[in-house]
């Protein structure tokens, strides 16, 4: 493919991160671009139907289509780009298109944690995430005979579940939720998956503090646990 691409990107959002590890999984070059969405662009607001990011524009001489939907684009790579992240086996394809709608689930119910308003909702969150977990330790327990949500090969799975891990380095950094507790499949999952380089990469050396910015300005459970637990000294918080 001799197209030029410009993927269209936040700082913050995992869509966005899922697209840039397949880019460079693929060994694409390519340009990113980032829109502040609180204050969105006319040519952006022009481009992007929905208002949201990942956008991809594929550029052809002259011409330029633009892509929407994180789905829609890691597919249209697959289609077009060398270095398959799909597996060959079609009924493998579908469950792997399968797990990758249960991380976009995952990240609807991590959305709804850390927005959570009041303590209990916060607790009802955490445990439906612990639960969903549960399902991919089951998942991995059950498959996995490698590093990988496939084994020795590297996926569109994990590409979706590294930005769905990420998350919790920051949690991590505020107290132990205990989400992933009793999980040791999926914990060693997110270990290798934190150490791939494409994943490491999908994010700026800022994103840890912007995370952290965005989670206290939330106005939610957690943003007010933050300053609590991040200035409590260890002997306070084991207490």
């Amino acid at each position: 493919m001799t197209a030029r691409l410009t993927l269209v990107s936040h700082h913050l959002c995992p869509y966005v991160q899922r697209a840039a590890i397949a880019l460079a999984e693929k060994a694409v070059p390519f340009e990113r671009v980032n829109v502040d969405l609180a204050d969105k662009p006319a040519w952006f607001r022009a481009v992007s139907p929905l208002g949201k990011v990942p956008l991809l524009r594929v550029r052809h001489g002259h011409s330029e289509e633009v892509i929407f939907e994180s789905a829609v684009i890691l597919e249209f790579l697959e289609e077009t780009e060398a270095n398959p992240l799909h597996p060959a086996d079609p009924l493998a394809r579908a469950r792997h298109r399968a797990w990758i709608e249960f991380g976009s689930a995952i990240l609807n119910a991590i959305g709804r944690f850390y927005s959570a308003t009041d303590e209990a909702v916060f607790l009802h969150e955490s445990r439906g995430l612990s639960e969903m977990f549960a399902r991919v330790e089951a998942e991995l327990l059950a498959r996995q005979s490698g590093p990988w949500f496939a084994g020795e090969r590297f996926s569109l799975v994990d590409a979706v579940y590294g930005p769905v891990f990420r998350y919790f380095d920051t949690f991590d950094r505020i107290d132990d939720f205990g989400i992933l507790d009793g999980k040791p499949r999926v914990q060693a999952w997110r270990t290798a998956l934190s150490g791939r380089r494409s994943v490491k990469e999908a994010v700026g050396a800022d994103y840890p503090r912007r995370l952290h910015a965005f989670l206290q300005a939330k106005r939610s459970y957690l943003s007010e646990i933050i300053p609590l637990r991040t200035t409590e000294t260890p002997q306070a918080r084991s207490s």
